[in-house]
């Protein structure tokens, strides 16, 4: 089977690559001919465990193809995915240009019976819009069918989630474009992946529904948390007995400094977005917005108390991406501490193992350091935002020796307060006393 792929960003290169691997022809389609010609020469444009390999092995094998010529690849291929960006605008709401872009130009290709599938997250009734816009631009007489797959890949375990799924989800209105989408996923079906078989609508609610749920579990456990410290209770006791039950499950109930990523900030606005446009009040998602809004200043708030005034303090920073494994840092909570730390005339220095980059873009005058060592030595504060297994084991006897001031905040509680404390530092958590 041949597919194309439009769009090389996270979820299309991921996509591509992994049916690429199920022995699927695929060409990737980008108009950036730059990061095209990188692609070819194996250069990845993020981090993610995995995926080199798994494209130089598509690539090697005659199985993943990449290029800027779209006319070709739609030609030869039966299904097309869309996997642009549909970033928020000002009003929450999800920006369907790319996504227009695309379509229109795909239409200018299709010479034969094709399926477009759109893998980007968009508002629900895109399907809908989706084929109204193709059945204007497609030459008359030509049949094409519209289908909603949306991914639920998480970043930085992306592709073991591509290759062994909790669902596949296929939202669609005809039998001849669901028995040629059985067929692109039989490798899964042969896993006995269970399938969720659904109209266009279901299936765009279904992504939105699943992220909205995850980030309320998030703010959820961080609000209790925030009890905790109250009421002398223990945020990690209370995430457990929770989590025990079944009714609940123990995943996601993890406090800390607020969600961040592509997917839950975008998600969560786009669908209460989606809800006002409808009318329908979702108090629910409204709140988790607010909560996990509040938390963060909630952290920062934190540690201005414990350091007082911080001008000319350095605040040494362990971890800037949003979650370990990945080197995206959109919406990371370090962002936030970080640029009211600086704005309030706060000295920082950061080690993140692949962040940093792409957070000097963003804060250039930020000391970005190689090791954790280099990163502490002279620091009145240290801050964990992100839990990097390389914080999981921190030689706390050498720490406490080439920090200026043992202050420490672990923002994801990865260590015990007791011993902490015991050990010299000035210790503070979430949720835990």
């Amino acid at each position: 089977m041949y597919i194309c792929m439009i769009g090389t960003g996270y979820v299309g290169l991921v996509t591509g690559a992994c049916f690429a691997e199920f022995g699927v022809m695929v060409t990737c389609v980008d108009k950036d001919e730059k990061k095209i010609e990188a692609l070819k020469n194996g250069d990845i444009p993020f981090y993610e465990p995995g995926l080199k390999e798994l494209v130089a092995r598509g690539v090697s094998g005659g199985r993943l193809v990449f290029t800027s010529d779209m006319s070709e690849a739609v030609a030869n291929s039966r299904i097309i995915f869309i996997a642009v960006g549909t970033p928020p605008k000002e009003d929450g709401s999800a920006d369907m240009s790319y996504v227009e872009s695309v379509a229109k130009e795909i239409a200018k290709y299709i010479d034969s019976y094709k399926i477009v599938v759109t893998k980007s997250t968009v508002p629900v009734g895109t399907g809908k819009w989706l084929k109204g816009l193709l059945s204007k631009e497609v030459k008359e007489g030509i049949e094409f069918d519209v289908v909603s797959n949306p991914e639920f890949l998480r970043e930085g375990a992306a592709v073991d989630d591509f290759m062994r799924p909790n669902r596949v989800v296929v939202g669609v209105e005809g039998d001849k474009a669901l028995a040629i989408m059985k067929e692109l996923y039989r490798p899964l079906y042969l896993l006995e992946t269970p399938f969720i078989i659904t109209n266009l609508e279901t299936s765009e609610l279904i992504k939105y529904a699943s992220n909205a749920f995850l980030a309320t579990k998030i703010s959820f456990i961080n609000e209790m948390a925030n009890l905790c410290e109250h009421v002398g209770a223990d945020v990690h006791d209370v995430a457990r007995a929770m989590g025990l039950d079944g009714r609940i499950g123990k995943k996601f109930l993890h406090p800390g400094p607020g969600f961040g990523g592509s997917c839950f900030p975008k998600d969560t606005h786009a669908l209460l977005s989606l809800a006002e446009r409808a009318g329908v009040s979702l108090n629910v998602v409204s709140g988790t917005i607010m909560t996990n809004d509040a938390q963060k200043v909630r952290m920062l708030e934190k540690i201005l108390r414990a350091i007082g005034d911080v001008t000319g303090k350095t605040a040494a920073f362990l971890g800037l991406s949003f979650k370990p494994n990945t080197d995206d840092i959109r919406e990371a909570p370090s962002l936030y501490l970080i640029g009211e730390l600086l704005k309030r005339g706060a000295n920082i220095s950061a080690f993140d193992p692949v962040a940093s980059e792409n957070a000097s873009k963003i804060f250039p005058d930020v000391r970005y350091c190689q090791t954790i060592d280099e990163t502490l030595t002279g620091a009145d504060a240290a801050v964990v935002v992100t839990e990097w297994n390389q914080f999981r084991t921190l030689d706390f006897k050498r720490i406490i020796t080439i920090m200026k001031r043992p202050l420490f905040f672990d923002l994801r509680n990865v260590y015990d307060p007791v011993k902490m404390r015991g050990m010299g530092f000035e210790y503070y958590s979430v949720g835990r006393l």
